[in-house]
């Protein structure tokens, strides 16, 4: 197994939900030991370690901490963000999550996933990662949204090759 590019990295995970902060933590650490995981459970804690500290990737819930209003600040500060999210699980938030330049959009649901999906933050740009994600959640996406999910949202990634 090769190591990951976790390793090293700082992570700050924020959701009021302390089970999925816990399974973040679990699920991130158990793959990549020299990682320095920090959690926030609130939308004020959230932003003040925004603002005083700097992270490899920053990992948000949509609902319970204002997620979009972090993602605003995060993104300002350069941070590669994953917004995560069950209850917001719909077209319109992915596509303002991509329109805000975050550069992951993850369903809960995949919270067993999640180091991957983390490692290709890391790894890719912004419309490359976008694209990977979308192809490798294609499938789950296809079967939560309405069949004509990316028309709608006007996110044809497959025809982003255009534009690369």
């Amino acid at each position: 197994m090769t190591e990951s590019i976790l390793n090293g990295k700082r992570i700050l995970v924020v959701d009021d939900e302390p089970d999925v902060l816990n399974v973040l933590e679990e699920e991130i650490l158990g793959a990549a030991p020299k990682c320095k995981v920090e959690k926030a459970n609130t939308y004020e804690k959230a932003a003040q370690k925004l603002e005083s500290q700097t992270y490899d990737v920053v990992i948000l819930d949509i609902m319970g901490v204002r997620g979009f209003d972090l993602l605003k600040l995060a993104v300002s500060r350069n941070f590669r963000v994953a917004m995560l999210t069950a209850h917001a699980l719909n077209p319109e938030a992915l596509k303002r999550s991509f329109e805000m330049k975050a550069r992951a959009y993850l369903p809960k649901e995949k919270l067993g996933e999640i180091v991957p999906f983390l490692e290709d933050v890391l790894k890719y740009e912004y419309l490359p990662g976008w694209k990977r994600l979308l192809e490798k959640l294609q499938g789950f996406f296809d079967s939560k949204f309405e069949s004509d999910w990316e028309k709608k949202t006007g996110l044809m990634w497959q025809e982003w090759h255009k534009w690369e």
